[in-house]
Formats: structure tokens, C-alpha cells, sequence
């Protein structure tokens, strides 16, 4: 009994000690303090708008073709007995070089041939001359008084023979002008400064009129056909029906072993239909000079090389250049106030590819816009300036230029390019965005 009193005592006074403690440290607590809570702003990079005159430049892409080609055609019969020496696929020979030469001697024959009927045309004219002019004495000598119709007096004075023997001679001339071109026709010569593309031909081989010998391509001149999106057409000055007034300056540039090689060109005129499968109306620049013979600065461009081409445009004035990944889809962009406040922006933008969008309406001279990706939830709140740069500094503003590329891929498709502003917006952003 006495040993249950005891723990009592003992539990007690613990307990009554542990609450004089608690009592002590609830009245020895200092007072509480309310702390503001602390606001920190996103940060965010803007670029400042600075209008600009922006020149078009639309891309395209091509295959260089020769401007002529000429299938060279045997127009007499025989044997081949003398080629050039680069009488060979991807010789080049100049404009009147001999190519080759068919067996001669038949034509000789014939030439000599036609040159004596014509000499002996020009006898017998002769003679006829003699004739005419013995006949006309005596039919002067005949009285005055004779009956002498007109037939017979032509008759007399031999006319007929005359006229014959004239004849004569101009057929015999005839056929020495065609035995004399036939002879000729056994050289075969270059019409153009030119390449050999196929050789068809060769020595000893006997060859009729209408024989394929070879096939050459111009090296005065290039083409490049350019397909032009009907969405493209406005960005460049289209020719009339005389073609393009100047022309329009054209880079065609290509990869070549790892460098990047550059080709002057201009625009030379439109083909003035739409292609019905791309929608795209071609274009065709012209080049001179593709294989550089003239200069050795330059390197050659060969014909069927794939080339993509830089084409100077019309200039477009009020122009706000922006890196292509801040637009959003429907077209948006996110502005920040003079207060700093972010606000959601439609503008209108010139439909282009590129990773250079170009803003034509929609924001005005110095207006911040931010660069840096944010999420929709924060339209309307403050944001913090970390940095600022003028649109002009963010691409070569010494040769602005708006690339409307349209790849390959896009312009044999049936389906429609795809934009910024056909881009599908999800519902619950644009409620968040409004």
C-alpha cells in the first residue's frame, strides 16, 4: 500500500514539474512577427521593335539545264573517215570546229559532174545567142509588105530555143549549188561553243542520211527552272510578255565538297502557266557562262547540278524582323508594357518559312517583345527585363531578307504548305490567352 502512495507522489510531482516548465517556456517565448511574403518576377530577354525596310528574297530550288541542245544529224550517206581528237563524251569543242569528216569523193564526182553541164549549158546558150542573132538579120532582109504573124516571127528568130537553152543553164547551175552544198554536208562542224553529251558515232562506220552522230549543249549559256508558290508570287516583280526588264539579280549557291560554292544569275522570264500538280508557277534564270571558260575565278557550274537559288525581291516597307520560335500558333506573340506587364499580341506576319519571322502589322515602333518562351497562366503579370536587344541587330541587316522557302517535298505535294497561321490552336490556351 505504502509502495503505490509513493509512485503516486512521485507521478505527480513530475507532472506538476513538466507543466511549471511548459508555463515558464509559453510565457518566456518572444512575439511573433508577420513576414510579407516576397514576390520575385520572371525574368525575361526582350527584343525591342525597330522598323525596317526588309527587301524580299524568295528561296527556290533547281536543276541547271543547257539554254540549247542540238541533236547533230548525218544529212548525206557514207563512211566516217576522220573524227577530232575530242570527238569524245564531255569534249569540248568551239563554235565552227570540224567534229568529222564523211567519205568526200562520191560528192566530188558529182560536183564535177555539175560543173560541166553547166559549162556545157552556157555552150549551148552561146549558141543559141548566135542563132538568134543570124536569124534576125535575115528576117530584117524579108519585104516589109509579108505576112508575118508574131508566132512566126518567134519562131523565126528562135525564141523557143532560146528560152530552152536558158532554162538549161539555170538547172544545170541548180544542181551544182546542190552538188556543191552535199560536198559540204560531208563535215560535220560545231554550231556553238559546246560539250558532247553522247557520242553516237564512230570512225569507219558507214552513215546514211538521218543517222544520229551526237548530241551537244551550249556552254554560252545556262537555264535553272525556279518553282514560284502562287503564296510567293507577290514578293517579286513579275515580268510582262517581253519578258523580265533587267531581270532580277539571282544567288544560286550549292554544297561542293563541304564548301558552299556561289553562281551569279537573273531572271529571264516565266513559263505563264501553273503547274497543275505543285500550284506553282516556274521561273527561269538564266546564267552565262556556267563553265567559266572566259574567267578562272569562278568555278564551273556544271549543267544537272541541283541548285538552290536566292532570288531579290520586292522591298517592303514598316517591317519588324523577330526570331520564328516566339511566334505562337494563331499568330501571337508576347508583348511586355511600358509597366512591364505581360500582354498577348496578334499580329500579322508575312507568310514565310525561314527561322526569321517578319511582323508587317501589329506592333509599333520600340515595343518590347519578350523573347523568352513563357507559359500561357502568366498573361497580365509583371515581368523583369533582363536583357533588351533592337530587332535590326538580330540578323544581317546589311542584306535583309525574307526567305519564303518552299522545299521540294512541299511543291509536288497535293496538300497544302503548312504556316503559323493554319496551326490548329488548342482551345484551353486560347481561353488562358484572351
Amino acid at each position: 500500500m505504502a509502495s503505490i502512495k509513493k509512485q503516486t507522489t512521485i507521478s505527480a510531482l513530475l507532472l506538476v514539474g513538466a507543466a511549471s516548465v511548459a508555463g515558464l517556456l509559453f510565457l518566456s517565448k518572444p512575439p511573433a512577427k508577420m513576414a510579407e511574403p516576397e514576390y520575385r518576377p520572371v525574368t525575361v530577354d526582350v527584343a525591342v521593335a525597330v522598323k525596317e525596310t526588309i527587301q524580299v528574297h524568295v528561296q527556290a530550288q533547281g536543276t541547271v539545264t543547257p539554254l540549247r541542245e542540238t541533236a547533230l544529224i548525218a544529212e548525206v550517206s557514207g563512211r566516217i573517215i576522220e573524227t577530232a581528237d575530242h570527238f569524245l563524251v564531255g569534249g569540248f569543242i568551239a563554235e565552227g570546229e570540224v567534229l568529222l569528216r564523211i567519205d568526200p569523193r562520191d560528192y566530188q564526182t558529182e560536183l564535177l559532174r555539175a560543173q560541166a553541164s553547166v559549162e556545157s549549158a552556157e555552150s549551148n546558150l552561146a549558141q543559141e545567142k548566135g542563132r538568134t542573132e543570124v536569124a534576125l538579120r535575115e528576117w530584117q532582109k524579108l519585104p516589109t509588105n509579108a505576112q508575118r504573124s508574131q508566132e512566126a516571127k518567134d519562131l523565126y528568130l528562135r525564141k523557143p530555143q532560146l528560152e530552152l537553152a536558158e532554162a538549161q543553164l539555170l538547172a544545170a547551175m541548180a544542181d551544182l549549188n546542190t552538188a556543191r552544198d552535199r560536198l559540204e554536208r560531208t563535215i560535220i562542224k560545231a554550231p556553238y561553243n559546246a560539250i558532247i553529251r553522247s557520242k553516237d558515232s564512230e570512225l569507219g562506220q558507214f552513215v546514211g542520211a538521218g543517222t544520229r552522230l551526237a548530241s551537244v549543249f551550249s556552254v554560252n549559256q545556262a537555264e535553272v527552272r525556279l518553282p514560284i508558290p502562287q503564296s510567293k508570287l507577290d514578293y517579286l516583280v513579275l515580268p510582262g510578255v517581253e519578258g523580265y526588264a533587267g531581270g532580277a539579280s539571282i544567288d544560286l549557291y550549292t554544297d561542293v565538297a563541304g564548301e558552299v560554292k556561289h553562281w551569279p544569275a537573273t531572271l529571264h522570264r516565266t513559263e505563264g502557266v501553273f503547274d497543275e500538280r505543285s500550284r506553282a508557277l516556274y521561273t527561269v534564270a538564266r546564267i552565262n557562262d556556267p563553265y567559266a571558260l572566259a574567267t578562272d575565278e569562278r568555278e564551273p557550274l556544271r549543267l544537272g547540278t541541283f541548285v538552290n537559288a536566292d532570288i531579290s525581291g520586292r522591298e517592303f516597307d514598316d517591317i519588324v524582323a523577330l526570331p520564328r520560335y516566339i511566334l505562337r500558333a494563331g499568330n501571337h506573340l508576347w508583348v511586355v508594357d511600358e509597366d512591364n506587364i505581360l500582354r498577348n499580341r496578334k499580329v500579322d506576319v508575312l507568310r514565310t518559312g525561314g527561322d526569321v519571322i517578319y511582323v508587317s502589322a501589329g506592333l509599333d515602333e520600340g515595343e518590347q517583345v519578350s523573347l523568352t518562351v513563357l507559359d500561357a497562366s502568366l498573361i497580365g503579370t509583371q515581368v523583369k527585363v533582363e536583357s533588351s536587344t533592337p530587332s535590326d541587330l538580330m540578323h544581317d541587316s546589311g542584306s535583309p531578307a525574307l526567305e519564303a522557302e518552299t522545299p521540294v517535298e512541299e511543291l509536288v505535294s497535293e496538300e497544302p504548305a503548312f504556316d503559323a497561321a493554319d496551326a490548329p490552336v488548342d482551345p484551353v490556351t486560347a481561353a488562358l490567352e484572351e
